[in-house]
């Protein structure tokens, strides 16, 4: 069980319920918090206060916790070892991100990359928890102290701003806040399978991307379908998206040996394909039954995150108690 307040080598890190997961949310996050959690301290957020910044259904938001919760459990997060929770169930999220407010100089927002990114794609609804996302991310961060964050490389300007404000903050107040360090995922980001310039992602069509919950004939059909020789031979965009999806699975030996073969030219597209939908398939299916047996257990799901939020809030309130006197609001 994971003991509470304080502790050195502290993982924190989280997703929004913003609907099903796919492959690259499990091999860039998912897998490695699975492993992370047997070397680390571990907390992993439901960050359903970020979902709010861009358009989503009020309705829809409870069974898509639920639905995360549900993911994170069957990929093998394991409630006895980690701390899993909802982030709104815990106030002093946002009472920490307002005083943050107060601190980080515009400037340092305006240069994040994501707000420019997620402008462009939610032109209709640029808000201002979009512009100051990074600072609620560094409170979620920063409220448990937790000094190790595993994020991809696109997540990486924003713990670098975490590790700014934490800098500012204990120079002004006093020493509060570790100075958070990056985890990069080992997994080279994974590409739609029918675009392999741009990130898999749901938004771009059930056809870019493969759902933890997809059957095996929906796999091998997305998979088969993958574009391939885009720029020719193997420095393709789209064969090398297979081979990292291949390498994440099953790792260095087996992709050095095809990769070998497709070199000389006796690893066709198709047994490429197919290696690769099988790869998946197999992988997956202790993750789907897991979930399945789960789904029959969900009074236990909202259980397990109401534990998990007491406990992440025992450390949340006396964070936020010495912050109080330190900003001088006690």
């Amino acid at each position: 069980m994971l003991a509470l307040l304080y502790m050195n080598n502290l993982i924190f890190s989280g997703m929004q319920p913003t609907g099903s997961l796919h492959l690259g949310n499990y091999l860039g996050a998912l897998k490695q918090w699975v492993e992370l959690q047997e070397q680390h301290d571990s907390i992993f957020c439901i960050v359903d206060y970020h979902a709010l910044t861009i358009d989503y259904s009020p309705k829809d938001l409870p069974n898509r916790i639920t639905e995360l919760a549900l993911d994170y459990l069957s990929a093998g997060v394991d409630p006895e070892k980690s701390i899993v929770f909802v982030q709104s169930q815990i106030p002093e999220h946002t009472e920490l991100a307002w005083i943050f407010n107060s601190i980080t100089p515009m400037g340092e927002l305006e240069r994040m990359t994501q707000f420019k990114e997620k402008s462009e794609q939610h032109k209709q609804n640029i808000n201002a928890g979009l512009f100051t996302y990074p600072i609620l991310q560094a409170a979620d961060i920063l409220l448990y102290k937790a000094d190790r964050v595993p994020v991809g490389e696109d997540q990486v300007q924003h713990v670098e701003l975490t590790r700014d404000i934490a800098k500012k903050f204990n120079k002004t107040f006093g020493k509060t806040f570790p100075e958070t360090k990056v985890i990069l995922t080992k997994t080279a980001r994974i590409m739609s399978l029918v675009d392999p310039e741009k990130k898999m992602s749901k938004s771009l069509g059930e056809k870019h991307y493969i759902a933890l919950s997809d059957s095996p004939d929906a796999i091998k059909k997305k998979v088969r379908s993958a574009v391939t020789d885009t720029h020719g031979g193997s420095k393709s965009a789209g064969v090398t998206n297979l081979f990292d999806i291949l390498e994440a699975l099953n790792g260095d030996d087996m992709v050095s040996e095809l990769k070998d073969q497709h070199k000389k030219g006796k690893l066709p597209y198709k047994d490429l394909k197919d290696i690769v939908a099988n790869t998946i398939i197999s992988h997956l299916k202790p993750i789907q039954e897991r979930r399945r047996e789960l789904e029959e257990q969900r009074e236990e799901i909202g259980e397990i995150l109401i534990e998990g939020a007491e406990r992440a809030q025992e450390i949340a309130q006396k964070t936020m108690e010495e912050v109080r006197e330190k900003v001088g609001v006690r």
